[in-house]
């Protein structure tokens, strides 16, 4: 990745240096809300600071509980199962159904995937990007739930990690070294930290 990246979306006058990650806060359930509808609170995992409808994004999304639906890794090679190879289309063609995504560069892997998605307003379609919801997440929630149609029509046992990991892509460093993890995943495997002895 060659080229500078902005950060869109970012309130004036905040700063989020790579070396200085923004810790997201828990919302706490005020005290004084009535016990019986004080249920516990999803940390919020999203950056505050950024709208998530521009720019580019290094996302993984798990299998639920790391289990090994997408194929198997052998002699340094991925080898896909039924469900690792739509898993795999549905990336390559993400940009069919999401005119504004971009799928830079990926990798499935036995039990997650990587991907870098970047996220533009095309110039043939203007105002094409969601504006309810943020447009990576409603781009990671429609391939999730495309994989798990794929695999209910066809009788596949498979289940998703109910949330997904992103990270900001800032700047070509940051970009670089991310597309140098991805296309060393599967070499790597044994020491990966999605790794689970399978």
């Amino acid at each position: 990745m060659k080229h500078n990246t902005q950060i869109v979306g970012m309130l004036p006058g905040a700063s989020a240096p790579a070396n200085n990650p923004i810790r997201d806060s828990l919302h706490a359930t005020p005290d004084t809300a009535p016990l019986q509808t004080q249920l516990p609170q999803r940390k919020n995992i999203r950056a505050e600071f950024h709208d998530y409808s521009g720019g580019d994004y290094f996302i993984t999304i798990c299998t639920k509980d790391k289990y090994h639906y997408f194929g198997k890794i052998h002699d340094g090679k991925m080898k896909f199962s039924e469900i690792g190879k739509y898993a795999h289309d549905a990336l390559e063609t993400l940009h069919t159904h999401y005119p504004y995504a971009e799928t830079l560069l990926f990798v499935v892997m036995p039990n997650h995937i990587h991907a870098i998605i970047r996220i533009t307003e095309p110039a043939d379609a203007p105002g094409s990007i969601p504006t309810i919801r943020t447009a990576l997440g409603v781009i990671v929630g429609g391939y999730k739930q495309s994989v798990t149609r794929f695999a209910r029509r066809n009788n596949i046992e498979f289940n998703w990690q109910s949330r997904y990991h992103d990270h900001i892509i800032r700047g070509t460093t940051d970009g670089n070294n991310i597309a140098d993890y991805i296309l060393n995943n599967v070499a790597r495997w044994n020491s990966d930290c999605f790794y689970n002895g399978e």
